[in-house]
């Protein structure tokens, strides 16, 4: 289904209706879920033209399958993007995209304040491969000087897990085109109904769609959006490398991104509540959240954000013994890793997200022993402060 020409449709009217058709009466209304492994063709002619690349038939679920194609139809209608693939995990999607635009002998730039498992990827994995990696920090400051000729790609996370820092989607974008550079960025704090990385000239937006666009913490999921030749470029790595996503979990992520928008603007509201509450603890050393005035980057994140989200970080004073007490005191919130779903959590970084990394390494991504990662589910705001309350007295 597509929006009238006419009427270009909103966000929340894109994420109930684009990527389902209707069938008139007596068709569904929820997606339909095609678990068949499989796909048969109507003879060995069609068959011929799909290997030739002239079919677009279905062949084998790895390859396409009808529930994903409506998730990614979603996706990259809320990206504004022509195409997107949906991939197993977030670290599939990560992994397809950077190695669809990098081999053996070409360089990253990569910004330092990244997910965990993105940054080992990048320490561990890519260097392996033969690819190698340059770190800056999220302004971007002398990324210019590290441009040379095998640089192939600007890798990018605004804004950042854990500590919410942001980077300059429109600069990025700029110093990518300057040098003919594939840009990358995860969207996955801020979602697509928050920031739209393309319209700033980015070639592809990473998600992890088990947090935000899921949204109930019970699948597992990425997503890639951008131009069409891209995204098919990511999909022939993904194929090879086997990320697909299944059809089971491709239908709960149908379901989550219907309520994207709604979810995200009351947890955002909400997350403000909180923000401003640790802002005026006496326990609390800083609070990082691009909604607070004092945050160092809050004009940034007017210019370039619809909406401040639902992810937040703070530092306890008294360390990570402090921290592993409130922890463990909370009551409300969960203890649990994640993030983007209805219910409050909370977890330690440096046991989660940025585990097996140096002091240094978590010094550069701006974590310390005592900091803590809230993501605001959709309770009642006065309940998460009173939590919070007795959790920090």
């Amino acid at each position: 289904m597509k929006p009238p020409k006419t009427s270009p449709w909103g966000d929340a009217t894109r994420a109930i209706h684009l990527g389902e058709s209707r069938h008139g009466v007596g068709g569904p209304v929820a997606a339909p879920i095609v678990r068949s492994s499989t796909f048969t063709f109507p003879d060995t002619a069609e068959m011929k033209r799909w290997a030739e690349g002239r079919s677009s038939a279905y062949i084998y679920t790895r390859y396409g399958n009808p529930t994903l194609a409506a998730a990614e139809e979603k996706i990259a209608a809320l990206e504004g993007g022509e195409a997107a693939l949906v991939t197993a995990s977030g670290m599939a999607a990560i992994s397809s995209a950077l190695l669809a635009a990098l081999g053996a002998g070409d360089e990253l730039i990569a910004t330092r304040q990244l997910y965990g498992g993105t940054y080992r990827l990048m320490r561990d994995v890519l260097p392996r491969l033969g690819i190698g990696v340059h770190f800056v920090e999220s302004d971007l400051g002398g990324a210019e000087r590290l441009v040379g000729p095998k640089t192939r790609a600007l890798y990018v996370e605004t804004p950042t897990n854990p500590t919410l820092q942001l980077v300059d989607l429109k600069n990025a974008a700029k110093l990518a085109r300057r040098h003919r550079l594939v840009s990358l960025v995860d969207n996955t704090f801020a979602s697509p109904v928050l920031q739209k990385p393309l319209a700033y000239g980015f070639d592809l937006v990473l998600h992890s769609a088990t947090k935000f666009l899921g949204g109930h913490s019970d699948l597992l999921g990425g997503a890639v959006a951008g131009g069409r030749d891209w995204v098919g470029r990511v999909r022939q790595m993904m194929i090879v490398l086997g990320g697909c996503m299944d059809p089971e979990g491709a239908f709960l992520l149908l379901r989550g991104i219907k309520t994207l928008g709604l979810r995200v603007e009351r947890q955002s509201e909400s997350a403000l509540e909180v923000a401003r509450f640790l802002q005026s603890h006496p326990r609390v050393a800083q609070v990082h959240y691009p909604g607070l005035v004092s945050h160092p980057q809050h004009q940034l994140a007017r210019r370039q954000m619809r909406g401040f989200g639902s992810m937040l970080a703070f530092d306890l004073r008294d360390g990570l013994a402090a921290a592993r007490r409130f922890c463990d005191r909370v009551r409300l919130f969960l203890l649990a890793a994640s993030l983007g779903g209805v219910e409050s959590l909370v977890v330690l970084p440096i046991f989660t997200s940025h585990y097996r990394m140096s002091r240094a390494e978590l010094a550069a991504a701006g974590v310390s022993p005592g900091t803590v990662r809230v993501s605001i589910g959709l309770e009642d705001a006065r309940d998460l402060i009173a939590d919070l309350k007795q959790a920090l007295a």
